[in-house]
């Protein structure tokens, strides 16, 4: 089960990352790739805008979720890493103190 939940989370992220390649990532404009556009939209007149407009809103949400997950996990990233950083520190200054105690000792 696991396994499998691995597998269409892979599926997904490969097709996000083909969706962004393919839409042109953060650009706005559409009407420079309506190559796979369907019968509706081939169609024209008002069924045809809304069509457009639709899938247009549906990629830009898209783009939104997955820029908010990227930035998620690079604030998660930062705040992994100044945690390590402070722990560190902490071990630093436990060195210094024996050492400012062996010297006292000598």
């Amino acid at each position: 089960m696991a396994g499998s939940v691995l597998a269409i989370r892979a599926l997904l992220v490969a097709w996000g990352v083909r969706v962004l390649q393919t839409r042109g990532f953060g650009s706005d404009s559409s009407e420079s790739m309506d190559t796979g556009a369907g019968p509706i939209r081939e169609a024209g007149g008002a069924f045809g805008k809304r069509e457009k407009a639709k899938e247009d809103r549906y990629f830009r949400e898209k783009t939104k979720e997955q820029l908010s997950a990227l930035k998620k996990h690079h604030e998660d990233e930062i705040e992994h890493h100044k945690e390590g950083i402070e722990h560190l520190q902490n071990q630093i200054e436990q060195h210094k103190k024996t050492m400012k105690s062996l010297r006292s000792h000598n």
